[in-house]
């Protein structure tokens, strides 16, 4: 036996003993030479190799009877040796260039004035925040939204209103499972195939509606079978414009007749550029009209820091379905928000952001303008992404070419609801606020080099 490792030489005798008796060398009932003797060939202290055996004897490796010497205990059959392990596959190499959708500049995420807020809100924080949690979420972020909300969407609401959750996609399970399996809710044609999937999850169809210049046709809601509409009003996503007012009083007035539900995503509302944001559409029927908004395209979809603005009737519906404590949203997150909406840190940085992005997307455009003319780039209002519109049967070559630029993007096309009666288009949806500020050059660059030329 030899002696090896780290550690004090009775921990080094400890070890080297626990080794052979768990790989099988030393087998059940071997008896094992006296601590002197043992001591002796190894060179070390007795006292090392005494103690060493009386503390494994305590551990049940080792058993010590006047007469009888000490034996291994009996065990257990010694442990396998461990197979061989399979060489792993590589992990799959990062683009060089993002320009994927629906995330804002990770690297703009304000440290400071969050690190700020955070410790203000955790030297105020009652006792209470450290117990159970409330499902409706901490009343400190539920006071601050009502305030933030009427004053920057138009949103009608109270406080005790607001349900608090992990971002848009659990709100939207939330109200699946109240809305109940085998309703149908209306969605527009254009639209993340993840939110449909999470109402397929629930048991819920979907019928699409045709999308135009003017946003969803909701003309189409009556005789639909829809109990409730998915829209995106201030901003359509992902073709971009914001929902023509008829059709907003329209879709109000649809909802009012038929005693159904319009479900509006505000994902993107606050970053508007070429004129003053669109108001949210709950203003036009609180009773009606269930908000859904988060911080996720606003600070970061890490926080997993949503909300619903819900008529009064379907709070405890909500609440019933959430369950009696909150399981998805950290209490002192809630009240860091709570904290970065008051003090006014969250206003600051959305001015901030609303520049910088207005910057990226004019330097878009005017990459287009001398680069590629015959590229038409949509939906660039508002917003952190643009739609470019590609001549017809060019979008898979298209992602093919941007793949050779090492430049991650998204096809228009995955976007289509299956059923669908609107016709395929070719685009692109150009993530324009994703990348940082030092890699967004770069990225038009290879955005450029993988379009295609001129018919």
């Amino acid at each position: 036996m030899e002696l090896s490792g780290a550690g004090t030489r009775r921990e080094q005798v400890m070890d080297a003993l626990r080794e052979a008796i768990g790989s099988g060398r030393l087998v059940p009932g071997t008896r094992l030479p006296p601590y002197r003797t043992l001591a002796t060939d190894l060179g070390v202290a007795r006292n090392a190799v005494g103690d060493a055996y009386a503390e494994l004897a305590a551990e049940g490796w080792l058993t010590a009877r006047q007469g009888s010497g000490t034996r291994v205990a009996p065990r257990s059959a010694p442990l396998a040796a461990a197979p061989r392990p399979r060489r792993s596959p590589p992990a799959p190499r990062r683009p060089a260039h993002d320009l994927m959708p629906s995330s804002p500049d990770a690297s703009a995420f304000p440290r400071a004035a969050w690190l700020a807020s955070s410790r203000r809100a955790l030297a105020a924080a009652p006792h209470e925040v450290f117990g159970v949690g409330d499902p409706r979420g901490r009343p400190e972020l539920r006071t601050a939204l009502a305030a933030y909300l009427a004053r920057a969407r138009g949103v009608r609401t109270a406080p005790h209103r607001i349900v608090i959750c992990a971002g848009f996609a659990h709100a939207l399970r939330l109200l699946a499972e109240v809305l109940g399996a085998g309703s149908t809710v209306a969605v527009e044609s254009y639209g993340l195939d993840f939110h449909r999937s999470v109402l397929a999850g629930a048991g819920l169809g979907t019928v699409p509606l045709w999308v135009d210049g003017d946003g969803a046709r909701v003309e189409e809601l009556p005789g639909s079978g829809a109990g409730a509409v998915l829209l995106t009003p201030a901003h359509q996503f992902p073709t971009g414009g914001p929902l023509h007012p008829a059709r907003r009083a329209a879709v109000v007035d649809w909802a009012r007749a038929a005693g159904t539900l319009v479900l509006e995503d505000d994902y993107d509302g606050e970053f508007r550029y070429d004129r003053q944001p669109v108001g949210a559409l709950q203003g036009l029927d609180p009773d009606r009209v269930v908000y859904l908004g988060s911080v996720s395209k606003s600070l970061s979809p890490a926080l997993r820091l949503g909300w619903m603005v819900l008529p009064d009737r379907l709070v405890e519906e909500v609440l019933a379905v959430k369950g009696p404590r909150e399981l998805w949203s950290g209490a002192l997150d809630q009240l860091t928000l709570a904290d970065f909406l008051t003090c006014g840190a969250y206003d600051r940085h959305l001015r901030r952001m609303r520049q910088s992005y207005r910057r990226r997307r004019d330097r878009l455009v005017a990459a287009l303008a001398e680069q590629a003319p015959h590229i038409e780039a949509g939906g660039i209002a508002a917003g952190l992404h643009a739609v470019l519109r590609l001549p017809p049967g060019t979008e898979e070559r298209t992602l093919r070419a941007a793949g050779r630029q090492c430049l991650a993007l998204d096809g228009l096309g995955p976007y289509r609801h299956p059923d669908s009666a609107m016709p395929a288009r070719d685009g692109l949806v150009i993530g324009y606020g994703t990348p940082p500020d030092h890699a967004f050059a770069p990225a038009l660059r290879a955005l450029c080099l993988a379009l295609p030329e001129a018919p």
